[in-house]
């Protein structure tokens, strides 16, 4: 059963959702809100730029130092940053043992497709020349930060460049048509993302791009030798098909999916750490992944 916490969070979003009136500037706005956020005790952040893209590491006390946990924020590839997700970057830091790099890519519509993939791509081409090893790199996001990660993935091989020891996508937006028949079955109980929200921005990210292109929309790449993966999200989520068709394609591809659908929780629920028991749970299940895969 859902906790008291999560009732009350849908409840918010119900109220401040993502209105069709609202200009992008406003819900840019409303995103900034969580930089807020106190973070857990202890931890340390510093920003800087990974090939000329700007992001922040952000470490928990412990979080060894050879072992990096590359996040991306969501947002619909429009808004978003490093500062408004901090608090969550340092609950993974916690969980995975490991450092976090938060990447502030760039967004729409002032930089559309394939900008963000771009950006994604320079940052980890950035940690391995650091001396990270890939072994000991994973990758992760929310939302569109989710969809981003398995682009990179897809964007790794194309490069000819080492895959990381595991990805971690979380309510991925994998599918930028907006075709999952859960858009029309979980309408009612997801109490923000819709069709019509999305198709909204994801014209303002793709322009004249196909929708169906792999790097924008990983649901119809070949998904052949991507590494083991951990995909959660929630059985609320108008997006609950993208992230299982991923699975289905992804296993069928032979990729080791670990495919987990959370009962009752809604879009993005990770990035409530502070509120959520639901969310610290979920974070530390992701934690253990990345420990055994990466070597921690």
């Amino acid at each position: 059963m859902a906790s008291a916490e999560l009732q009350k969070v849908i409840a918010a979003r119900r109220a401040n959702g993502y209105a069709p009136e609202k200009t992008i500037d406003e819900l840019r706005a409303d995103s900034e809100v969580r930089a807020s956020v106190p973070l857990l005790d202890g931890t340390t952040n510093e920003q800087l730029s990974a090939n000329g893209v700007p992001g922040e590491w952000v470490d928990a006390p412990g979080a060894a130092s050879d072992r990096v946990f590359l996040f991306f924020h969501g947002g619909g590839y429009y808004r978003g940053s490093s500062m408004a997700s901090r608090s969550t970057s340092a609950r993974f830091s916690a969980a995975c043992g490991a450092r976090v790099f938060s990447l502030d890519y760039r967004l729409a519509p002032e930089d559309p497709f394939p900008a963000a993939v771009d950006d994604a791509l320079a940052a980890y081409r950035w940690l391995l020349d650091q001396g990270i090893d890939a072994g000991k790199i994973g990758v992760g996001g929310i939302s569109a930060g989710g969809g981003l990660t398995l682009s990179l993935l897809l964007k790794l091989k194309e490069a000819g460049l080492p895959q990381p020891a595991m990805a971690a996508p979380m309510s991925a937006w994998t599918d930028l048509t907006q075709s999952g028949d859960t858009f029309v079955s979980r309408a009612e109980a997801d109490p923000v993302i819709s069709k019509a929200y999305l198709d909204r921005m994801a014209g303002l990210y793709l322009g004249d791009t196909d929708p169906t292109t792999p790097l924008a929309s990983p649901l119809y790449g070949d998904l052949t030798g991507l590494p083991p993966m951990l995909i959660h999200v929630g059985d609320a989520e108008t997006l609950l098909d993208d992230s299982r068709l991923f699975a289905e394609r992804a296993k069928a591809a032979g990729v080791d999916v670990t495919y987990k659908a959370w009962d009752e929780m809604i879009h993005g629920w990770h990035g409530f750490g502070d509120m959520l028991p639901e969310a610290r749970e979920a974070i530390e299940a992701i934690g253990a992944f990345f420990r055994q895969k990466a070597g921690a």
